[in-house]
């Protein structure tokens, strides 16, 4: 099984660019960070300017939250780039602007749980970590479960049962964690699985059952995009970084110009105070107030 994997990713690998054998493992974990929740074609360009501004965490470290917003452009979810930005200040505080090795002082910078912390001992490190993200964890269930999808929410009998299929060292551990992935991502993908060009067919229980529905797909929460409080945010950002004034708009122009786009003044006012909770967005003055990005 792992060396049927080995050679299908050897052949099939994507060329990504943070797997460049040179990639530092700052690299490593600002591509991790980038790539939740968001496919890796829109990350690649990002993380390259991402990297080329700021190869370093001490550089990042200085830069003005403007600037990191507007870096971050449209990857989404913005707060995930202050929270970089914390991570750099702790590694150059805590760490002598070096990434950590150890599980537990990675665990410990701001924005880093347990998937990343994995993928950051793996992927930069070389070492045997249990890396689980949906796609690793689609082939798992896949392959071993019979399952068309893993539950909700990961278990720990499952990340249990994870850690068992891992290769004993921690190199080929490093690689497997790698080549799963990979073809989670391209293979065993969630709509259109392509099992004729699986590694893992012969073996695979869940294409042996007939392929069968996915049993957990009541309890998935699906939500919508279009209308929703997440996009209004996401327009008041992309209004943000585009406009050319680092003093922002006056507060009653940019609700006029999200009112033109359709969006319900209490809906956009309830957007604004999110991001100003969120530290995403300050207000500055009283008679006329305006929304800029923050200026620290």
């Amino acid at each position: 099984m792992h060396r049927a994997v080995a050679v299908w990713f050897a052949e099939a690998a994507r060329p990504l660019p943070w797997r460049h054998p040179a990639t530092s493992a700052w690299g490593i974990l600002v591509s991790e960070v980038m790539s939740q929740q968001t496919p890796v074609a829109r990350v690649a360009p990002v993380w390259e300017e991402w990297l080329r501004r700021w190869p370093r965490p001490g550089d990042l470290a200085r830069a003005s939250a403007a600037e990191v917003l507007r870096a971050w452009g449209r990857l989404g979810y913005p707060r995930r780039a202050l929270r970089l930005q914390e991570c750099a200040r702790a590694v150059v505080e805590d760490h002598a602007g070096e990434v950590p090795e150890e599980e537990a002082a990675l665990l410990a910078l701001p924005g880093v749980g347990p998937y990343t912390a994995a993928a950051v001992r793996a992927f930069a490190f070389g070492r045997r970590a249990t890396v689980l993200d949906t796609n690793v964890r689609r082939v798992l269930a896949r392959t071993f479960d019979g399952e068309a999808m893993p539950p909700p929410h990961l278990g720990v009998a499952e990340r249990r049962r994870a850690e068992s299929r891992l290769p004993a060292g921690d190199a080929s551990a490093a690689a497997w964690n790698a080549a799963v992935m990979e073809l989670g991502a391209v293979v065993c993908t969630a709509r259109s699985p392509d099992c004729g060009s699986c590694p893992l067919a012969a073996g695979c229980r869940w294409l042996a059952a007939g392929r069968p529905a996915d049993r957990h797909a009541a309890r998935r929460r699906t939500q919508p995009w279009h209308g929703t409080d997440r996009q209004v945010r996401g327009r008041v950002m992309q209004l943000l970084r585009e406009h050319p004034d680092p003093a922002g708009v006056v507060e009653a122009a940019l609700l006029e110009a999200l009112d033109g786009g359709s969006t319900p003044p209490e809906q956009a006012r309830r957007a604004i105070s999110g991001l100003l909770d969120d530290g995403l967005i300050a207000r500055t003055g009283t008679a006329t107030p305006r929304i800029s990005l923050p200026r620290t």
